[in-house]
């Protein structure tokens, strides 16, 4: 197993990618701690992760939040191996409509709770750790509705590259970032789009995509696997995109 005696921690562990990478992880040998908002989410995670995985109830967006998180993994588990930071969220408007509410929501979950989360873990992280960042691929392409949520996102790459002269150096630590083209998830209801359009939105998704489908969650947890464990020992600073193609395919 590639992630046996392992620790991970996986931020917004309740469902989708989250989901996925936990139980990809929990396969491999690790033990798994998730955080998310919703405790009924996590239970049905550690259901399929096993006894090895621990909740934590929380919002990364809360200081006193990540504290807990890190101070419960320490106290269960000691030092992290592995920190996935997955949490995020996105809401579509016309960059005409955005007001500073939006903007300070959407900035505060896709950034500030991403760099705060890394931060705040420096101190329980072991030498030579991995940390994972989930970003997207609005981060490089432009998408209609996400100029917030793709100039966050573009902002944690910026900021894997900036973190990784310095851990690594320093601790041996490897960020790097996974870019996530459409995916199947919970998160695809949660865009703003009316209940009434989903289903074509959905279809308009995968019209988009060479490979004429949706991704799984389990696609980007066998990336994140890769990234975590030492199959990928001497890849630092970089970005994968799992994006059937859309990024790097020109379609007809």
């Amino acid at each position: 197993m590639k992630l046996e005696n392992k620790v991970a921690v996986i931020t917004g562990g309740g469902s989708g990618i989250g989901q996925a990478i936990a139980r990809k992880f929990s396969e491999e040998g690790a033990s798994i701690v998730i955080m998310g908002r919703d405790k009924n989410r996590l239970e049905e995670t550690a259901q399929k992760t096993g006894n090895d995985t621990l909740i934590v109830t929380g919002d990364v967006t809360k200081m006193a939040d990540l504290d807990r998180l890190y101070k419960e993994s320490s106290d269960q588990f000691g030092k992290i191996d592995i920190l996935v930071v997955n949490a995020g969220m996105a809401t579509l408007a016309p960059f005409a409509d955005v007001d500073e509410e939006s903007f300070d929501f959407q900035t505060n979950v896709n950034f500030k709770a991403v760099f705060f989360t890394i931060q705040k873990s420096l101190s329980h992280l072991k030498h030579g750790a991995s940390i994972v960042i989930i970003s997207s691929i609005a981060q490089s392409r432009g998408f209609a509705g996400a100029s917030v949520y793709g100039a966050a996102k573009a902002a944690i790459r910026a900021l894997a590259r900036t973190i990784s002269v310095e851990l690594c150096l320093e601790r041996g630590i490897r960020a790097n970032v996974i870019s996530p083209g459409p995916i199947d998830t919970p998160g695809v209801e949660k865009l703003g789009v009316p209940q009434d359009q989903l289903s074509a939105t959905k279809n308009s998704l995968r019209e988009m995509v060479p490979l004429k489908r949706i991704g799984s969650p389990e696609e980007v947890a066998t990336t994140a696997l890769f990234l975590a464990s030492n199959d990928s020992s001497f890849v630092v600073g970089e970005e994968i995109i799992v994006d059937g193609g859309v990024s790097n395919l020109q379609l007809a």
